[in-house]
């Protein structure tokens, strides 16, 4: 049908309209669009650079090296090692299994360690790098090199881990450290984010623990181009990061490692060596020990085992983690709380007939007879027992408690070490607040002879002869000094007690070592230059039935070892001139005369002369058995004197 022309006209009105409306809708269209294209590339062209650098260019961490540990003389006890490892990356291996039977044909790889190092690749990307093993010889390294084309994606690689060169000598001051846990991230508050790299090495014990962030440094960072998935293309750039801070400790090696050695005799025993000057620590020993290099890459089941078993506690640092009865080394405390009280002078006596009876009930002498009548000097020097239960009754155990606190007794002292025991040191409120009891005279007694609920580590007890020695209340330290800047030394101020007093007491404990009656006369220092003042100890671990004494008590040889008394010794010398402070306890040793005196005689000759002492500075009958007994000590090489012709 043919249009007419007034309908042809209406529809091209009608065209006309929609071709104007869609022409100006692109022509808006296509202005925002010319208007953002220009937004983008003109005004935001810096913000997008940004972004598309960041998905081409990837920062990663890189591990600083952690800082070392001197001795006081710069010997290194804690050093960064190469570390020759061997890498795979899953997805340039392609079989996985096959590749890496092929390298354990080549190296031996501990079955354990190859484990968990699958364990690791489980859980990470294909195309990042896993550590098969470290810690292995450049034989290795260049075994796998040269067979490199028949080991795809396994590389070597190094880096570096820490070595304790000295190894069981430092075990229970410096630490080890190990690689970070789960654990250790969900009990420390550290966003670093070095924690979070795979392996990572912080410290797990010791000095390494507690100056863990001084000694770890800041991370360095280096830039990466990746492809779009995210494989590692080229490096671009590096920082390497802040190494951590160096330290030097207060302890001397040769004498650490004479410490160590001499302790050893005694299966299960520890020493804590101190100067009395200013604080330092000379040694902190512990046997039997053991060597943390085992424990930087985690050790095996097997050897931990064997620790962890051991009945003489190697893991254990004795020498400040231990609590002990103190024994008659306490006894000075009590000297000094009466003489500071006015409740004796030193001529005054008190008769000794073998016991003290309270109620019902007796507190025997060690020595069964007893020993008559003693002044303050004697009563020291034979260590009689019934004077001091008669002196804690008329002081009384808070002036007891108090002036033991000011020598140190049970106080925690903030050392670097792990779990260091603040000991116990009663009173009255004590018990009340911990037993909900109160104080009994038997517990005063009890304590006077550093029984009942006296407890103390060696480290207290050598605090408390170093301060009795200058009469200053000096602070133990083991820090010398961080990056060369020296640490303060502490408390090396009078105490406050009368000099007088002190003196009488000291003289008291130079009679113990010096005087033919004296409890320690046998290892008295012959050369009297030297001379050593101290004080023996023996604690009970086991009560005494009213049979047992009628029949006459067990002797220690004849008991079980776990049964027998503790043994301890403390003591200073020069008598005139401190120099070195010790105290000395070997578990179950028996009696502090026989078995500990001995050994803090030798540990403060040695730390006088700086090497294995003169026999001239022993009583002459005993010279023969002590050579014999310098010749056997597991001794290091490099400590080792070279020249014995003043020894003969």
């Amino acid at each position: 049908m043919k249009r007419s022309p007034k309908d042809t006209a209406a529809s091209s009105r009608k065209i006309t309209r929609r071709g104007l409306v869609l022409g100006g809708l692109q022509l808006g269209f296509g202005g925002i669009l010319t208007w953002r294209m220009q937004q983008m590339q003109v005004e935001q062209a810096d913000e997008f650079r940004l972004l598309a650098e960041e998905n081409r260019i990837n920062m990663r961490l890189i591990a600083p090296a952690r800082g070392l540990i001197f001795d006081r003389n710069g010997i290194p006890l804690a050093e960064n090692a190469q570390n020759y490892r061997i890498v795979i990356v899953r997805e340039d291996a392609g079989d996985v299994d096959e590749v890496i039977a092929r390298l354990t044909s080549l190296i031996d790889i501990a079955p354990d360690e190859l484990e968990r190092s699958l364990r690791e690749m489980e859980r990470r990307s294909p195309f990042v790098p896993v550590t098969l093993t470290d810690q292995r010889s450049w034989e290795d390294v260049a075994t796998v090199s040269v067979n490199a084309p028949a080991l795809p994606g396994i590389t070597p690689d190094v880096g570096l881990t820490r070595n304790y060169p000295l190894d069981s000598d430092y075990a229970h001051v410096i630490g080890y450290v190990g690689p970070v846990s789960d654990y250790d991230l969900s009990k420390i508050d550290d966003d670093d984010p070095l924690l979070q790299i795979p392996k990572f090495q912080i410290g797990k014990t010791g000095v390494e623990a507690k100056y863990e962030r001084t000694l770890r440094g800041k991370a360095g960072a280096k830039q990466i181009e990746v492809n779009a998935a995210g494989r590692v293309m080229r490096e671009l750039g590096r920082n390497p990061g802040v190494p951590g801070a160096s330290m030097q400790l207060t302890i001397e090696s040769r004498l650490q490692n004479f410490v160590d050695a001499r302790l050893t005799l005694g299966f299960s025993a520890a020493a804590v060596v101190m100067d009395p000057r200013n604080g330092d620590l000379l040694a902190v020993g512990n046997a039997p020990t053991f060597d943390p290099n085992k424990f930087v890459r985690g050790i095996s089941t097997a050897d931990y085992g064997a620790l962890t078993g051991n009945k003489y506690r190697p893991l254990s640092n004795k020498a400040v983690q231990g609590a002990y009865p103190p024994g008659s080394t306490f006894k000075m405390m009590v000297t000094l709380a009466a003489l500071d009280s006015g409740e004796i002078g030193p001529e005054d006596t008190v008769y000794c007939p073998g016991y003290t009876a309270v109620g019902n009930r007796r507190f025997h002498c060690w020595k069964r007879g007893g020993h008559g009548y003693v002044n303050l000097e004697k009563s020291l020097q034979q260590s009689c027992d019934v004077y001091y239960y008669d002196l804690a009754q008329r002081v009384g155990i808070d002036r007891i408690a108090e002036t033991a606190r000011r020598f140190g007794l049970g106080e925690r002292f903030d050392l670097p070490m792990s779990a260091v025991t603040g000991g116990i040191m009663p009173d009255k409120a004590w018990k009340a607040a911990s037993y909900g009891k109160s104080w009994r005279v038997g517990d005063s007694l009890n304590a006077a002879i550093g029984q009942g609920y006296v407890l103390s580590s060696p480290l207290q007890l050598a605090v408390m002869t170093a301060r009795l020695s200058t009469g200053t209340g000096v602070m133990p330290r083991l820090v010398k000094a961080i990056d060369g800047v020296e640490m303060p030394i502490e408390g090396a101020t009078p105490l406050g007690f009368n000099e007088n007093h002190l003196r009488i007491v000291r003289k008291g404990m130079h009679s113990v070592s010096n005087s033919r009656r004296g409890t320690a006369f046998r290892s008295r220092i012959a050369d009297d230059s030297l001379s050593m003042a101290g004080k023996t100890g023996t604690s009970q671990v086991r009560n005494i039935t009213a049979a047992e004494r009628a029949r006459g008590v067990t002797s220690n040889a004849d008991l079980p070892w776990e049964r027998r008394d503790h043994a301890l010794f403390v003591g200073y010398a020069p008598f005139d001139n401190p120099r070195v402070a010790v105290s000395v306890i070997v578990e179950h040793g028996g009696g502090g005369s026989s078995a500990a005196a001995p050994v803090a005689r030798d540990i403060l000759l040695f730390a006088l002369h700086g090497k294995l002492p003169p026999l001239e500075s022993y009583p002459e009958r005993d010279r023969e058995e002590i050579a014999e007994m310098f010749a056997s000590l597991p001794l290091r090489e490099q400590f080792r004197p070279t020249d014995t012709r003043s020894r003969a």
